[in-house]
C-alpha cells in the first residue's frame, strides 16, 4: 500500500476544500503522471492527457445514447415465432472498479411474438450498454430487459464470454479466465429444452 499512498498523496493536492477550483480532464491525467513518476513534459507523453481525454470520451458514449432510440426505428411486424438468433457480437467495455477493459462475445437470442428487429440492432444496443463503466452481470441484464422491452417476444436470451484485464494484468493474474455471464427471460427462463436448444446453438464451431 506505501506506493497508493503516496500517489493517494499527490493528488489529493490537486484541490483545496472550498477553492472552487475544477481541473479539466487534461489536467487530471498530468497530475496522474506526475504522481507515477513520469514527467508530462517529456515528448511521449506530451499529447498524451488530451489523448486520453478522447480515448475516454468515446469508451463511454453510450451515456449519450438511449437505446430505445437506436431500435425503434427498426422493428417490424412479422409473424414468426421460432428462434433468432445472432452470436459472436464482439464486445469491448471498462470495468467500472478499475477503469480496465473487459472484452469478448454477447449471443443474443429471442423467440418473436409479433415483432422482429433489424439484425444490426442487436449489435447496437449491445454497443450502446457497454459504452458505459460497467460489470458485466449487469451489462448482460440490461441488454435482455431492453429488447423484452422493445420486442415483447415470447423470450429474451443473452450470454457474455468476456477476458478482464483486471484479473489478467494485476489481482489473481489468471491468464486464461473466461467470466460467463447471462440473463434468460420469458420461455428462455421457464422451458428448459428452449434454453438447452439456445446454449447448444452458441458453442464453438456450431
Amino acid at each position: 500500500m506505501g506506493r497508493r499512498k503516496e500517489v493517494d498523496q499527490i493528488l489529493e493536492t490537486l484541490t483545496k476544500p472550498g477553492d472552487g477550483k475544477v481541473l479539466s480532464v487534461p489536467e487530471i491525467v498530468k497530475h496522474l503522471l506526475n504522481a507515477v513518476g513520469e514527467d508530462p513534459g517529456r515528448e511521449g507523453l506530451q499529447r498524451t492527457p488530451e489523448r486520453f481525454a478522447d480515448a475516454m470520451a468515446y469508451f463511454t458514449q453510450g451515456y449519450g445514447e438511449d437505446p430505445k432510440s437506436v431500435i425503434n426505428g427498426a422493428i417490424f411486424t412479422e409473424k414468426n415465432d421460432e428462434m433468432v438468433l445472432l452470436k459472436d457480437i464482439d464486445l469491448y467495455s471498462l470495468c467500472e472498479h478499475h477503469l480496465l477493459p473487459f472484452f469478448g462475445k454477447c449471443h443474443i437470442a429471442y423467440i418473436p411474438k409479433n415483432k422482429i428487429i433489424g439484425l444490426s440492432k442487436l449489435a447496437r444496443v449491445v454497443e450502446v450498454f457497454s459504452r458505459r463503466l460497467q460489470v458485466q452481470e449487469r451489462l448482460t441484464q440490461q441488454i435482455a430487459e431492453t429488447l423484452q422491452e422493445a420486442l415483447d417476444p415470447i423470450g429474451v436470451a443473452v450470454v457474455i464470454e468476456a477476458q478482464h484485464l483486471c484479473m489478467i494484468m494485476r489481482g489473481i493474474q489468471k491468464q486464461n479466465s473466461i467470466a460467463v455471464t447471462s440473463a434468460m427471460l420469458g420461455i428462455f427462463r421457464r422451458n428448459a429444452a428452449t434454453r438447452a436448444e439456445f446454449l447448444n446453438l452458441i458453442k464453438p464451431n456450431k
